[in-house]
This record gives C-alpha cells, sequence and structure tokens, in this order.
C-alpha cells in the first residue's frame, strides 16, 4: 500500500510537472515571439485592476485564456466523428513517466527513486510511447471530415514515422555508450567528471547523436519549421482545423507537452538528467579536494531543480528555434529525415561501434 501511495504521489508530481511547465511554455513563446518582433505581445486581463506596475500577460495565459475555452461551444461539423484528441495528449504524458527527475531519496528504511516507472527498458518504453502520438494526429485529422484536416493528418503520420527513424538510431548510439537501456542507470553514469574538472555528460560523448535527436524530436512535436500538419498558409490549422473549445486547446497542450518531453529526454540521454557538477549525495566534491557535506533532502532538491532548469533552457531554445526558421516545404521535410539525417545517425551508429569496441 505505500509502494503505491509513493508511485502515486510521483506520478502526480510529473504530471502537474509537464502541465504546468506546458502552460508557462505558451506563455513565454508569446512574450517571447514578440520581444523578437518587436511588439509588445500579452498584456491585458489584468485581474488586480491595475495595482501591479507591471502586466506581462500571465493572467491572459494562465487563467483567461483556460476559462475561454472551457466556455467556448463545442462545434461538431457533419458527418464527423466525436474523436476525443485526448488520445493526442495521453502518450506524451505517460512518455515522462520513464524519464528519472533525480536520484534516490531514502526516508527511514525505504528507497524512493525519482522516477515513476523504474523500468529497465526505458528507452524502448519511451520509443514505443511515443510512436503512439501518431494515432492522436491521424484519427484527428480522419474523424473531422474535412479535406484539410485530412491531409494535415496524412502529413502528420509522414513526418512523424520519418523522423522517428532518426530519433531512434541516435538513442542506440547513447545505449551503445553507457551500455543499458535504464535511464536513470544512464543519468547516473553520467556523474563523473573528465579531468576532476568537466562534466562527463552524454554530449562529450554524442554530440552527433545530440544534434540528430533534438532534430528529430522537433520534427516530432510538429513545430516550426516543421509545422507541416499544422500549416495555417495551406491547410488553415490542419488536423485540428474543425476542433474548437477544450478540444483544440487539448491538442495545442499536446504540442507543448511534448515539448517538455523531447526535453526531458535531452536533458537526461545529453545533459546529465538531474547531475550537478561536483555535487554528490553526501554534498559538494570540489577539485581541490574540498567537501561540502549536505543533508540528503538538500541535495535531492537541488538534483530537481538542476533538472527542471536544463529542461526548461531546452524548451526555450525550441521556442527560440520556432520564431526564427521559416517553414520547410514538404518535400524539403521528407528529404531532410530520409536523405540527411538517417545516413548521418547510421554513420554515427557505426563509429560509435567502432569506438566502443576498441575502447573495450
Amino acid at each position: 500500500m505505500i509502494d503505491v501511495g509513493i508511485a502515486g504521489v510521483k506520478a502526480l508530481l510529473v504530471l502537474l510537472m509537464v502541465l504546468n511547465l506546458s502552460a508557462i511554455l505558451l506563455w513565454v513563446e508569446r512574450k517571447g515571439s514578440a520581444l523578437i518582433q518587436d511588439r509588445i505581445g500579452a498584456n491585458r486581463a489584468n485581474i488586480f485592476g491595475g495595482l501591479l506596475p507591471f502586466n506581462l500577460g500571465i493572467i491572459n495565459t494562465l487563467i483567461a485564456d483556460p476559462i475561454k475555452l472551457l466556455t467556448k461551444e463545442d462545434v461538431i461539423p457533419a458527418g464527423a466523428d466525436k474523436l476525443l484528441p485526448f488520445l493526442a495528449v495521453f502518450p506524451v504524458l505517460v512518455t515522462f513517466a520513464a524519464v528519472p527527475f533525480g536520484d534516490q531519496l531514502q526516508i527511514g528504511s525505504t528507497t524512493i527513486n525519482l522516477q515513476v516507472a523504474d523500468l529497465d527498458i526505458g528507452i524502448l518504453y519511451v520509443l514505443a510511447m511515443s510512436s503512439l502520438a501518431v494515432y492522436g494526429t491521424v484519427l484527428g485529422g480522419w474523424a473531422s471530415n474535412s479535406r484539410w484536416a485530412l491531409l494535415g493528418g496524412i502529413r502528420g503520420s509522414a513526418q512523424m514515422i520519418s523522423y522517428e527513424i532518426a530519433m531512434g538510431l541516435a538513442l542506440i548510439g547513447a545505449v551503445m555508450t553507457f551500455g543499458t537501456l535504464d535511464l536513470q542507470a544512464i543519468a547516473r553514469a553520467q556523474g563523473h567528471h573528465f579531468f576532476g574538472v568537466i562534466p562527463a555528460w552524454g554530449v562529450i560523448y554524442q554530440p552527433v547523436g545530440f544534434v540528430i535527436f533534438l532534430i528529430a524530436g522537433i520534427a516530432e512535436t510538429k513545430r516550426v519549421p516543421f509545422d507541416l500538419p499544422e500549416g495555417e498558409s495551406e491547410l488553415i490549422s490542419g488536423y485540428f482545423t474543425e476542433y474548437s473549445g477544450m478540444k483544440q486547446a487539448a491538442f495545442m497542450l499536446s504540442d507543448f507537452a511534448e515539448s517538455v518531453v523531447v526535453a526531458g529526454l535531452a536533458t537526461t540521454l545529453f545533459f546529465g538528467a538531474w547531475q550537478v557538477p561536483f555535487l554528490f549525495r553526501d554534498g559538494f566534491h570540489f577539485p581541490g579536494g574540498s567537501v561540502v557535506a549536505l543533508p540528503q533532502l538538500v541535495v535531492v532538491v537541488l538534483q530537481i531543480i538542476s533538472f527542471t532548469i536544463k529542461v526548461f533552457l531546452l524548451c526555450v531554445f525550441q521556442i527560440l528555434v520556432r520564431w526564427t526558421l521559416p517553414r520547410y516545404r514538404y518535400d524539403q521535410v521528407m528529404d531532410l529525415g530520409w536523405k540527411f539525417l538517417l545516413p548521418i545517425a547510421l554513420a554515427n551508429m557505426l563509429v560509435t561501434g567502432v569506438v566502443v569496441v576498441l575502447a573495450g
């Protein structure tokens, strides 16, 4: 019973982190795009009546817009199926269950692994769950009984399947490097330092794999420059054109949640996960030999903060890319996936295998 309660608390914490970070990213995107385009951005709906000396539009994003979407009329076109768009959100949320957000917390005789699902095959689980997200896009477009939505769903299925191959091969390079499929074990393997100073994070071992994974991950999220399934100038809103109210919000939420998942996986595999340089379970161990002892709870909190900051920064980078680069043409997207990323990913896997064999 205690184990079930602990698992429930961890699942709730991860769910709240992903959902809240997705909402915050919407605000970051609004204000960030405004800064890039030299405009003000969201700055209304101040519930304090102008008492605050500033208004950054947070109330718009976190309170006003959700209320608006909740109270909107749910319009269902003639001939459309009442498909729940939450099919697009569910695989994204459960994917994060295998991502570790801290090491271990010892409470009495109970050891709590800061990971919702402690899986020895975590990477395979991530690939399996992420591949299910394509069904939400395809069925969402098909069930709308709209040519624009159908075209968006077809584009989305082709794009997501294409880039999953390159993403999987990039992950194989990391698996070969660390010798395990367990994401928590990969996180712990990045805890030492080169020459006692440089953190031995995965990006040092797999720089090419990181670039491939990040590009493929952004393509998986269906956001600019890979937003062909949506393509406002071509398909109105693509696969969720006919959805309104909370159904539209669910599709939009899935896009931001996918960005969080991509950032979480990139952090875990390539940026030390929850690792903090020179921080170990008993405190900070500096190169000169000095040690600053810390309580275990403080160490765990620092690990969670480190993981959250890394994920947030990678999410911000994805937003920066979204408002900097133009959209690819459909043929360019396919060429990039099959003719560019796939061969490089195969070559990276081959080189990694040779290096691992020679080093072993």
